[in-house]
């Protein structure tokens, strides 16, 4: 039953619908009430009863929900089948249409007042931005889907927590996305609020910026509670996106096979679902795979394939981040000037990687012409791009690949004779190594997933120097 309005409003509306069907007092009274209750009630002086309600909206030829609410009848599940069919609309990869369907759904919702139909579409929109890599305006949405839901239970808010935390990763926000992640985990598992779905939802997006900050330990746990917690999760869509995510921390300990086999399952449930853009992030990911593997062929056949999709689908900032690993596959089959021009393309144009947008692959795609441009003996160029690539890092607080780059430029400068400043690189590099995951706080408490008997979940490698600041 739609929440009541206040008497005055009722009041009015009364008043109105009364006098628009050309009915006095009395005719609307009767033959159960009286013309001086009809009076008192358009005044706003009484809270009418729901059998005086029924009787009036009977006369009045209106269904109750509406004269007590102003809400048409069936309004709400009218919202969310259509809200469904937006979803359903950025399934395809039409974003900006789907973006169009959210906006009209959230008019209409905030005009009758339905907070949960509100918030469905601020985070259909937010998905939307992220997907046309609008980060800022994608974050908004998120935010404000999640004041709307401020009453809801935890639960509830997670899909907006989220997608925060998905917007500050791709903005190279790392540390504050993991932040963000980890203190949700930890408020749902020490409340005892052990939603599948939710739990699921939130270990699978912890995954990649547990990698790109070199905390492989913690990404593996995340990945074990993830395929752990999958078979009590209900959304088929959500479950599909965790094969995909684990496979990273499988090639990650050399477990090629079973991340291809987890990238193989993740693609055949999008293939039943009909979800194309994360059907393209599946071939993305199996492309990463086969290129880890050494097998380049079939590695830049999926990457091209997963660009094309997603370029379609004018995901912008997914599109650029593609090719910056398609780049790195064409260099390493020697044609570093296809490379060269692909990763030109993609840095600083509209739509395409920066600072504030794909922070990680734009240092990539840096580092990457660096390499090209050291291997045509251009050193001053090459250097020029590997400091580009360490200042975004930095930023970003990417420590493992921090690693690897400072190993570069350190070799870089000992070539050209600069000892004391490779030897800074050198250290700098094996800081950023040995610090692991001592950016990071305590590891979330995790759920009570096994029974007695089984196997727990192993604990990840502790954090000798735990800082609980998330920025």
């Amino acid at each position: 039953m739609a929440q009541r309005d206040d008497p005055e409003t009722i009041g009015r509306r009364v008043h109105r619908l009364r006098t628009q069907r050309g009915l006095t007092q009395r005719q609307l009274a009767e033959p159960a009430y009286t013309s001086a209750y009809v009076s008192t009630l358009e005044a706003g002086r009484v809270r009418p009863s729901d059998e005086a309600l029924r009787h009036l909206a009977e006369r009045l030829g209106v269904a109750f929900d509406e004269l007590a609410s102003g809400r048409p009848a069936g309004l709400a599940t009218d919202l969310r089948l259509r809200l469904t069919g937006a979803q359903r609309t950025l399934a395809d990869g039409a974003a900006e249409e789907a973006a169009a369907r959210y906006g009209a759904l959230l008019d209409e919702a905030e005009a009758h007042e339905l907070v949960e139909e509100q918030a469905t579409a601020r985070l259909g929109l937010g998905e939307c931005r992220l997907d046309t890599g609008d980060l800022v305006a994608a974050r908004e949405h998120f935010e404000h889907a999640e004041r709307l839901l401020a009453e809801s239970s935890l639960p509830a808010r997670v899909p907006a927590r989220r997608g925060r935390a998905v917007a500050h990763y791709l903005g190279g926000e790392l540390r504050y996305a993991v932040y963000l992640l980890e203190s949700t985990l930890d408020e749902l598992n020490l409340a005892g609020l052990h939603d599948p779905d939710a739990l699921l939802l939130l270990y699978t997006a912890v995954i990649a910026p547990y990698m790109d900050m070199g905390a492989q330990a913690r990404a593996a746990q995340a990945a074990e509670l993830a395929l752990a917690l999958a078979p009590r999760a209900e959304d088929p869509a959500l479950i599909a996106r965790m094969h995909r995510s684990v496979a990273r921390t499988l090639l990650a300990e050399g477990r090629a096979a079973e991340a291809d086999a987890s990238l193989g399952k993740a693609a055949e449930m999008y293939r039943q679902l009909e979800i194309r853009t994360e059907l393209a992030n599946c071939r993305w990911m199996r492309g990463y795979v086969y290129a880890q593997n050494g097998d380049l062929a079939r590695a830049e056949e999926e990457l091209r394939a997963a660009r094309a999709m997603l370029t379609s689908h004018r995901a912008s900032l997914y599109s650029s981040q593609v090719a910056v690993e398609l780049a790195d596959v064409l260099h390493r089959q020697g044609r570093s000037e296809e490379a060269a021009t692909l990763l030109h393309g993609v840095l600083g144009g509209l739509g395409g990687l920066s600072p504030e947008r794909g922070a990680v692959h734009a240092a990539a795609a840096h580092r990457l012409l660096g390499i090209i441009a050291e291997d045509a003996h251009d050193t001053g160029t090459a250097e020029e791009q590997y400091v580009r690539a360490l200042g975004l890092l930095e930023r970003a607080g990417a420590a493992g690949d921090l690693a690897d780059l400072c190993r570069l430029l350190g070799d870089l400068l000992r070539r050209t004779g600069r000892v004391e400043a490779a030897l800074d690189a050198y250290r700098t590099g094996l800081g950023h190594r040995t610090a692991g995951t001592t950016t990071l706080g305590p590891a979330p408490a995790p759920p009570p997933l096994w029974a007695d008997g089984e196997a727990p979940v192993r604990d990840p490698a502790p954090d000798p120097d735990p800082d609980p600041d998330p920025r």
